[in-house]
């Protein structure tokens, strides 16, 4: 697929492009026995993940896609059949997205890996969305619906946390697992109705709120009432013995938009939001504490998350 600007892909030395306005670039890692295992995953799902987790990060910056690399690390017990599996997925999320797979390179590896590139733009510099920006008096906004991954490895992990849910609330929250979907036209409707600051749910929404916090220098207070849960979560987190919102703040891989806006952008925002097909809650505020606060019927709790190091 040819992408704005890539004059020359994949299958020589180095791809050229000769983009217009700003660019911006991300590298996401998936390892197996860190990020994924086969099963319950299978190489369709790691290509798929591998680029829209990448592809999220542009989201998160209010970037268009424009192209991706792709290094791989194959261990000696996959064949060129299983490799073409994996390719598939990586071309399906290209294709869905007008993403150019311009390059990238193989190599042996002990396990399977994919380290994936990619490349976005903007009509200028001003029109990327940093973490760093929120301002005290900000409210705090996120797309979609959170705990679905969580919930959905947690069925992955043990089927018998699905008897209390019907077949397409499972397989929904499976997939939020296998198969996250990157929202890059949310991530441009915020941006352009002012989004101050913006990151993408790939930690957990505490742990990710941290760093919005941290970038900016201000505190944020959330109210785990107002998180908007995937239908499903609530009933998985029962058959586990879980907290609902613990999977929902502190469980990862959602890939959703946290984001903060002037209160007078909310509006405007969640129409914009909505006609890109998601849609944007309210769930709390930006202050000039320096902390990050999770308030529930019990009282405060501690950001959580998920720890890709570990």
């Amino acid at each position: 697929m040819d992408a704005p600007g890539l004059v020359l892909g994949s299958g020589d030395d180095a791809a050229i492009s000769v983009p217009e306005g700003a660019t911006a670039t991300s590298v996401d890692l998936l390892v197996e026995g860190v990020h994924f295992e086969i099963p319950p995953f299978g190489l369709a799902d790691v290509g798929h993940k591998a680029l829209a987790v990448a592809l999220s990060d542009l989201a998160a910056m209010g970037a268009s896609p424009r192209e991706a690399y792709v290094q791989l690390g194959v261990p000696a017990d996959r064949d060129q059949a299983e490799l073409l599996e994996l390719a598939d997925g990586l071309a399906a999320v290209a294709a869905a997205h007008g993403v150019a797979i311009a390059g990238g390179d193989v190599s042996r590896a002990p396990m399977l890996l994919l380290a994936v590139t990619v490349v976005g733009a903007a009509a200028d510099e001003a029109a990327l969305v940093r973490r760093a920006g929120a301002r005290s008096g900000d409210l705090l906004v996120v797309t979609g619906e959170l705990g679905g991954a969580a919930a959905g490895l947690l069925l992955l992990e043990d089927e018998m946390f699905a008897e209390a849910l019907d077949h397409a609330t499972a397989d929904a929250l499976r997939r939020r697992q296998l198969r996250p979907e990157p929202r890059l036209a949310a991530g441009l409707a915020l941006a352009r109705t002012g989004a101050t600051a913006m990151i993408d749910v790939s930690d957990g929404l505490g742990a990710d709120a941290e760093h919005l916090a941290a970038a900016g220098a201000v505190g944020l207070e959330v109210e785990l009432a107002r998180l908007p849960l995937q239908a499903g979560v609530a009933a998985v987190a029962e058959a586990a013995g879980r907290d609902p919102f613990d999977l929902a703040a502190a469980g990862g891989e959602d890939y959703e938009l946290l984001a903060t806006l002037a209160p007078g952008q909310v509006d405007a925002a969640a129409d914009a939001v909505g006609a890109a097909g998601s849609k944007l809650t309210a769930i709390g505020a930006v202050s000039a504490t320096g902390a990050v606060t999770l308030s529930g019927p019990e009282g405060p709790r501690a950001p959580g998350g998920y720890d890709q190091l570990g």
